[in-house]
């Protein structure tokens, strides 16, 4: 076997647990030896349709089989494989296939796209084509450094770039992972969040692969979410933020069968200490890292031992990656003055799919990272992930990282979900603006009053709107473009 990437993996499985289940989507059970049989036939399907190295290959759809039968079958053929974000609207998908060059497009139904896409397969042609080709083994060459996935940036900030991550990121990702979390050959991992998520897949489908588990594909539902952890006896699971506050508003939440949770990782945005410790009450594992598209996205990492003792913290660096905290001239800040993260490492990106002035802004020539991300450590090297650099509210001449404001409003009882932006203001140039979607009926004065004594006074927004939901991206980001531009215009003079 020539090929060193990830469309390997499912071969390299077969042949060691065969008859192991790979996947399980609603009652069917696949096992790594059907895995690999139906992967080898799409990348037949797919050489049939002109495909070959460094081509693109999409896939549009929800988690199920499909999607993982189209990554490997693309990464055996040392083609690139680009998931795309089913919540995106069709001119925002439709860049994105402009933008990667897609020849095959593997899409569910319902999705329809202007795109001018050489080749689509629907359900019914992939299966008819799938199950029509050889199941014969493919061999082509597949380096470590050849691009294996395009992940798409989820666009916070003007249009989404393309990470173009090679099969050696992807490997030293997993590696990563496999040292910070026990991950063993019997884990059952529900994979509810979105795998065209970077954490969905490469933290929790590739690592659970590469060990022999077993990975429950679904969709997000948080009732259905404790009822599948207490039939399938799912041991391992990732969530963003807004995941896991669902799961604990739930009715059910109480008297759930949580019995077979090893680990719970968290990611994708910051977490409010009052997550953390609801979960930690049930006597739950709670973990949670720090990372992002262009890293793989593993960069920082709480372990199991300090997650009660350093509630709050990203962690310390993951094994294989560097990080440093950087002010403005570049140098390193000592711990409690908060700067920009850089990060180095083997699961670092190539850098931005045909944007090589986007990469050199944020990748050095030495490998450097640019995160846009502030973060302050403490004296025990712990890093504690502030704000995005542009979201950081100037009031005064003071620094005020909206995530310390929102993770102070969160622990009200009232409030379900918060964000904080800044807003013009005359005397001080701009002040904050708390954005509220409340359990029940509270006045804004009693909220503000909460937050006196808890953070600085300075820090404490001036204002108090009220909102049924906040805009977020599939990831769980809070969209701070879009509550800017709905809820950012100065406060009323008083």
């Amino acid at each position: 076997m020539r090929d060193q990437g990830i469309g390997s993996w499912a071969a390299r499985r077969a042949r060691m647990s065969p008859d192991r289940v790979a996947v399980v989507h609603g009652d069917r059970e696949t096992t790594y030896r059907d895995l690999w049989e139906r992967a080898t036939r799409v990348a037949h399907v797919l050489t049939a349709l002109g495909v070959g190295k460094g081509d693109r290959v999409a896939y549009l759809g929800p988690n199920e089989p499909r999607f993982l039968e189209t990554m490997f079958g693309t990464g055996m053929l040392g083609a690139i494989f680009v998931p795309l974000n089913t919540r995106l609207a069709v001119p925002e998908l439709d860049h994105i296939l402009t933008d990667s060059g897609v020849s095959v497009l593997v899409r569910a139904t319902g999705h329809a796209l202007t795109a001018d896409v050489p080749h689509v397969l629907d359900p019914a042609a992939y299966s008819e084509r799938v199950t029509a080709a050889a199941a014969t083994p493919v061999d082509e060459v597949v380096a470590p450094d050849d691009v294996a996935m395009i992940m798409y940036t989820s666009g916070t900030s003007g249009r989404p770039k393309g990470a173009a991550l090679s099969h050696a990121n992807i490997h030293w990702n997993t590696v990563n992972v496999l040292i910070d979390v026990d991950i063993a050959h019997d884990e059952v991992t529900l994979v509810n969040a979105p795998m065209f998520h970077v954490a969905a897949l490469n933290q929790t489908v590739l690592p659970t692969f590469l060990k022999g588990g077993t990975v429950v594909l679904d969709t997000f539902d948080p009732v259905r979410t404790l009822e599948t952890i207490a039939r399938r006896r799912v041991t391992y699971l990732f969530g963003v933020p807004a995941m896991f506050q669902a799961i604990a508003n739930t009715p059910q939440w109480t008297d759930a069968d949580l019995s077979p949770v090893r680990t719970l990782i968290c990611g994708g945005a910051p977490v409010p200490a009052s997550v953390i410790t609801t979960y930690q009450e049930r006597g739950l594992v709670f973990l949670q890292g720090y990372g992002l598209t262009e890293s793989s996205p593993s960069a920082l990492f709480l372990r199991a031992a300090e997650s009660t003792r350093k509630v709050g913290s990203a962690g310390t660096p993951c094994f294989f990656t560097d990080v440093r905290v950087l002010d403005a001239d570049g140098a390193d800040v000592p711990a409690g003055v908060p700067g920009e993260v850089v990060l180095h490492g083997p699961n670092v990106m190539t850098g931005y799919w045909g944007k090589p002035a986007e990469t050199a802004a944020v990748l050095s020539p030495d490998g450097w990272l640019r995160t846009g991300d502030v973060a302050v450590s403490d004296e025990e090297g712990f890093l504690y992930i502030r704000d995005r650099v542009k979201d950081v509210i100037i009031s005064g001449g003071e620094n005020i990282y909206p995530a310390e404001v929102e993770d102070a409003l969160h622990r009200h009882p009232s409030v379900r979900d918060c964000a904080v932006i800044g807003v013009p203001d005359e005397r001080w140039g701009e002040v904050g603006r708390a954005i509220v979607v409340a359990r029940d009926e509270v006045a804004p004065a009693e909220l503000l009053g909460f937050l006196d004594g808890r953070i600085a006074r300075y820090k404490i927004p001036k204002s108090v709107v009220f909102a049924a939901e906040l805009p977020r991206t599939a990831s769980g980001k809070l969209l701070k473009s879009a509550l800017r531009a709905t809820y950012g215009e100065p406060p009323p003079r008083s």
